[in-house]
């Protein structure tokens, strides 16, 4: 798409605010999760069984008697029961079902009870009696690093001779971040229900993002056919990452449980299982070394990743070569070398979380860029714009142009409205005359690449079909978790038809419908499944056009759909009249569009390519208050700017910038994992592990959309991904915290990890002084 092309085409349907198709739903109550359907006669409850005491551990005897007597009880599920393979990896064969010989972690299930009651279930599985030989558990990043435990080979890529720029440099600074974890601490937790029928039949209702690696996987522990396995999906209550890859497990448990008994079985994880037994965020430490000049400009930049992935390998590669590949965020570094270490662990899995490794990759590119600024003295918004991409400065360290770059457009225009300036001036005076309260402000930007970089999974299907009676029927691909990706996929569908939203079907995600789906994730469900069902909609207008142009003897150029009408001409037929007419005259009124994403390409081998269609981008500015005495923090006001290209709806487009800040802001300040030495976590619910509230976030809350000519690559309607980037948006209140401690003794770099908690606050604060040692 050429520079000089503004898409200002007004649209009736697509890029209209239309609220949540189950919003009224949702707050009255009538949004119908998996454990609010209505159970099918006989339907039994499973509960987990697991080693509450070792988070590694050889298993040399498993005593079941007293499980199996408790009232109730049905049947006890093993390793043994397991009719096919007895794993639920997503793609690398080691992640067992149920333990096998051996405990890797705390939580690690080992057994199920398949009950009468989920109450008779929970109650029985406390019973097992565990005969075992522990082990010496590797719980952090420091343990897998002292043992030289890594799940996977590190990787690595870059450009330039960076060991020469570091040694011929006069100004050189190292430091080193510790970015912690997060639950997903979705409202809906972990839930499946299994429901067998014949011929070895199954269905199963799942809380997943991803239906066709649930298919998937309970084809291949139950030892039969895809095809044999039917997963739906209507909506999740919250899925964040956390239901990509982790809902496999509980989906094959309860399949397995339908297959041993012959009855519907279902499965619900308590809140405290669910946090102890299901993947975070990935933590990891990022070591730097950077080369800058007098003006703050980077030179060159030695980064190295060190990740927690825990006990096996899961979604690790992708989340880890993500962090790498937002390392730079959007600044240009002109001699580079990145590597990430994949740690190997006695904890669960990390898996998927929103951002998937990119978040992680922002915060060390801010970090730098913030001990760059301490250390000379500048403002460090002065030298983030001095590093920005720009011409000339425009390839990343894995080789891709930026071509599509709105950075200093967009950050100038949020400098200008957020009264940058003015407000620094105000900072420094509050922070000159103020002994004990600090004032912090800082203005952070994102650059964030759409697309999955494992480049299969950009690919999505839909079906729609239109009846007699005018209306349609919408399936397609992408799941559903509060996100609004039904809808807007609806809008395109009732802008393709010209006819009311109300006229579109929104119907489950069945891997029976479309087959062969890729997870809703990556921030690609609206580009992905949007495309594909505008696909499908052309097909049939296609079809309607020809048949309209012989019926009625009129050019096909002159004929339109608006208005609920088919424009023929000077006149106009009702949809519906026109429908019922091409059925009669034997017109197909259905059909399965398709689309893959077009571009991209990676070779991850020699690290190069372009692994993304595009690129999203936003800035934030954040203005916190910290007590220097207790380490509490206030977050004072936020002022957004995103680009969302031409919004497909900008109600829901704003809800999720907004949602995605707050999620990010928590990370980064208040949700803090706290595992003890032998591996257990200690935070494992909502009475230990702190989300935001609502008094934390900020009064003055600003945001708005970057007024955009539209996406210049031919996504759907021009619009741009909006469910991931917004979440390092919040990089600018941890840079703020950063600054407001740096106030304590200018130069000095303040060793500030995430999250920002008030204990590590105090670290900061009494390192500070000390002069940063």
């Amino acid at each position: 798409m050429p520079d000089s092309i503004v898409d200002d085409k007004v649209y009736a349907t697509a890029r209209q605010p239309i609220r949540h198709d189950s919003a009224i739903k949702h707050v009255t109550g009538g949004a119908v999760y998996i454990d609010d359907m209505r159970e099918p006669v006989g339907t039994l409850h499973l509960a987990p069984g697991w080693c509450r005491t070792y988070a590694k551990a050889r298993l040399d005897a498993l005593d079941l008697t007293e499980v199996r007597a408790v009232p109730g009880v049905v049947a006890v599920l093993t390793k043994d029961d397991v009719p096919g393979i007895n794993d639920v990896s997503s793609s690398f064969g080691d992640d067992p079902m149920l333990a096998d010989g051996e405990v890797l972690f705390w939580g690690q299930v080992v057994f199920c009870v398949v009950a009468t009651t989920r109450e008779a279930a929970r109650k029985a599985a406390r019973l097992a009696r565990f005969e075992v030989v522990p082990g010496t558990p590797l719980v952090t990043v420091a343990d897998a690093l002292a043992a030289d435990s890594h799940i996977m080979p590190e990787y690595r890529f870059g450009r330039g001779d960076v060991a020469k720029s570091l040694k011929d440099t006069q100004r050189r600074l190292s430091g080193q971040i510790a970015v912690g974890g997060q639950e997903h601490f979705y409202l809906e937790g972990q839930v499946a229900m299994a429901v067998p029928g014949e011929d070895g039949d199954m269905t199963v209702y799942s809380s997943t993002q991803h239906p066709t690696e649930v298919q998937h996987t309970v084809a291949k522990v139950l030892g039969v056919t895809e095809a044999s396995v039917t997963v739906e999906t209507r909506r999740m209550g919250g899925g964040f990452g956390g239901k990509e890859s982790q809902a496999n497990q509980w989906a094959a448990l309860a399949a397995l449980a339908a297959r041993v008994t012959g009855r519907p079985c279902k499965m619900r994880l308590d809140r405290d299982d669910d946090m102890i037994m299901t993947g975070k965020r990935h933590d990891q430490v990022a070591s730097f070394d950077v080369a800058y000049d007098g003006e703050g400009r980077i030179l060159a930049v030695d980064l190295d990743f060190a990740s927690r992935c825990g006990y096996s390998a899961d979604l690790s590669l992708g989340v880890n070569d993500r962090t790498m590949f937002h390392a730079d965020n959007a600044y240009f570094y002109p001699n580079v070398s990145i590597r990430s270490q994949r740690l190997k662990t006695n904890t669960c899995s990390n898996t998927a979380f929103r951002g998937f490794g990119g978040p992680h990759g922002v915060i060390a590119a801010e970090r730098i860029i913030d001990s760059i600024a301490i250390s000379i003295g500048l403002d460090p918004l002065e030298v983030r714009k001095r590093n920005f991409y720009g011409p000339g400065r425009d390839v990343t360290p894995y080789g891709q142009k930026v071509e599509d770059n709105i950075l200093a457009e967009l950050v100038g225009e949020l400098e200008a409205s957020s009264n940058y300036w003015k407000r620094r001036t105000a900072v420094r005076s509050f922070n000159a005359k103020s002994r004990i309260l600090k004032k912090g402000l800082a203005l952070t930007p994102v650059k964030f690449g759409i697309s999955f970089t494992l480049i299969h999974l950009n690919q999505a299907g839909a079906l729609v079909h239109v009846y007699t009676d005018g209306s349609v029927h919408l399936n397609h691909g992408g799941t559903e978790m509060g996100q609004g990706l039904f809808l807007k996929v609806a809008q395109v569908v009732a802008e393709e038809f010209g006819l009311p939203i109300d006229q579109v079907k929104i119907t489950a995600t069945n891997t029976a419908k479309v087959p062969n789906t890729a997870p809703t994730a990556a921030s690609s469900g609206s580009d992905l499944n949007g495309m594909a069902a505008q696909a499908a909609c052309r097909e049939i207008k296609a079809r309607l056009v020809d048949f309209v142009s012989m019926e009625y003897g009129t050019p096909a150029d002159k004929i339109d759909f608006r208005d609920s009408q088919v424009i023929i001409g000077n006149g106009a037929v009702p949809f519906r009249e026109i429908v019922k007419k091409a059925f009669i005259a034997r017109i197909q009124l259905s059909a399965a569009g398709y689309y893959r994403t077009p571009k991209i390409h990676w070779n991850r081998d020699k690290a190069e390519g372009r692994p993304f269609l595009y690129f999203a981008y936003g800035a934030a500015c954040a203005e916190v208050t910290v007590d220097t005495m207790t380490g509490e923090m206030k977050v004072d006001r936020v002022d957004i700017l995103h680009d969302c290209g031409k919004s497909l709806n900008p109600a829901i487009d704003i809800g999720q910038i907004e949602g995605g800040f707050v999620q990010g802001m928590g990370w980064l300040t208040t949700e803090e994992l706290v595992f003890d030495g032998q591996g257990r976590l200690r935070t494992h619910a909502p009475s230990t592990y702190k989300i935001p509230t609502a008094s934390d976030v900020p009064e003055e809350f600003v945001t708005k959309l970057f007024d955009s000519p539209g996406n210049r690559e031919e996504t759907i309607f021009r619009s741009k991904a909006v469910g991931e980037p917004p979440l390092m948006l919040p990089a600018c209140v941890f840079s703020a915290v950063l600054d407001a401690v740096a106030s304590l003794k200018p130069g000095v770099i303040p060793p500030l990890d995430a999250p920002a908690t008030p204990e590590a606050i105090m670290k900061a604060v009494h390192a500070t002084r000390r002069g940063g040692v």
